[in-house]
C-alpha cells in the first residue's frame, strides 16, 4: 500500500471510534510496525515498577548508553489496552521507535477502570516514573533526563500527573488527550466517577500553569471532542502564559493512527517528538 493509498483510507475512515476502525488501522500499519518489531527487540519484558499484577513495563534500547528516556503511556478509553509485544506490536512500537532513535524507550501498562478509578492512572505514571528514576540507569539510561509521553486515555493520565507536579521529568508529550474543557462523556464515568465531580478532577488548571515544557498534539481527523480540547488548551496556554506550547496536528491520521504510525515511514510527528526530546534533555536531536 502506497502511502498515497493509506492516507486515502484514514480519511475514509471519518473522525469516527469504535473496534471496526480500531482494527482497520492497525492493518494499516503491520507490515512496516512487524519489520521493526523484528529489527529492536525488547530489552527487558514485564519488569514489576509497583505491586498490581498490571504495574509492569518493558524497556527498549542498548544498556550503558546513558541516554534521554521516553515513557510511553498506551490509550484505551480507560478500560482497556496493553502495553504489548510477546507478538503484539501495538504500543510497543513507541519503545522501539525510541531505541531505534538512540534513547531508551519505556512502555507501561496502568490499572484499568472501572475497578480502579481516579485517581488511579495519574498514581501509575507517577510509580512508573519513580522506577525510572531509581533504576533506569542500571538499564542504560539516565534518570534525569526522562520525558513521558501519552495517547488518548494515557495522555489524560498523563495530564493528571503533571497535575500533581510532574517530579522527574523534563517535559510532556500529549496526544489526542482530554484536559477538562469539554463536558463528561458518559462512558468516561467509569473512571471519573459522578459527573459533579469530574471539574475538580480535571488537570485544566494545572496544565495552564506548568512551567514543563508540553509538546500537544492532535489528529486531522480526532474527533470533534479532542480537537476543541487540543484548541482550548493551545489557547489557555496563551492567555496564561503569552505564548502556546508546542503544538503539532498530524495531517491525514486520525485518533488511532495517531500514535499508531510511529516508527513507520512517516516520521513528521516522531521528528517532532525526538526534537522536543532532545531540546527538553538538553542535547542534540537523537538520532
Amino acid at each position: 500500500m502506497t502511502a498515497a493509498e493509506r492516507a486515502d483510507a484514514i480519511a475514509a475512515m471519518g473522525q469516527n471510534l469504535g473496534p471496526e476502525v480500531l482494527l482497520g488501522c492497525e492493518a494499516l500499519f503491520a507490515a512496516e510496525q512487524q519489520a521493526l518489531m523484528a529489527a529492536v527487540p525488547a530489552a527487558a519484558r514485564d519488569i514489576a515498577y509497583g505491586a498490581h499484577p498490571r504495574h509492569r513495563l518493558d524497556l527498549y534500547g542498548t544498556p550503558g548508553a546513558a541516554a534521554p528516556v521516553l515513557l510511553f503511556v498506551h490509550g484505551g478509553g480507560f478500560v482497556q489496552g496493553d502495553k504489548g509485544d510477546g507478538g503484539r506490536w501495538v504500543n510497543a512500537h513507541v519503545g522501539r521507535m525510541a531505541a531505534r532513535a538512540g534513547l531508551l524507550g519505556a512502555v507501561m501498562n496502568y490499572r484499568l477502570a472501572p475497578d480502579h478509578g481516579w485517581p488511579a492512572g495519574a498514581e501509575d505514571v507517577a510509580a512508573a516514573v519513580d522506577w525510572l528514576r531509581a533504576r533506569a540507569g542500571e538499564r542504560g539510561g539516565d534518570a534525569g533526563r526522562i520525558v513521558a509521553i501519552g495517547t488518548s486515555a494515557g495522555a489524560v493520565h498523563l495530564a493528571g500527573y503533571l497535575a500533581a507536579g510532574g517530579a522527574g521529568l523534563r517535559g510532556a508529550v500529549l496526544l489526542s488527550g482530554l484536559y477538562g474543557y469539554t463536558a463528561l462523556d458518559p462512558r468516561d464515568e467509569r473512571y471519573y466517577g459522578v459527573p459533579a465531580l469530574y471539574p475538580q478532577r480535571m488537570p485544566r488548571a494545572a496544565l495552564e500553569a506548568t512551567g514543563l515544557p508540553l509538546l500537544v498534539a492532535c489528529a486531522e481527523f480526532d474527533p470533534p471532542r479532542f480537537q476543541s480540547e487540543f484548541l482550548a488548551l493551545m489557547a489557555a496556554r496563551l492567555a496564561c502564559c503569552g505564548t502556546m506550547p508546542r503544538g503539532y496536528i498530524a495531517s491525514g491520521h486520525n485518533h488511532y493512527t495517531l500514535a499508531m504510525h510511529l516508527g513507520t515511514d512517516d516520521r513528521r510527528l516522531e521528528s517532532e517528538i525526538l526534537d522536543f526530546v532532545g531540546r527538553c534533555c538538553g542535547g542534540k536531536e537523537p538520532r
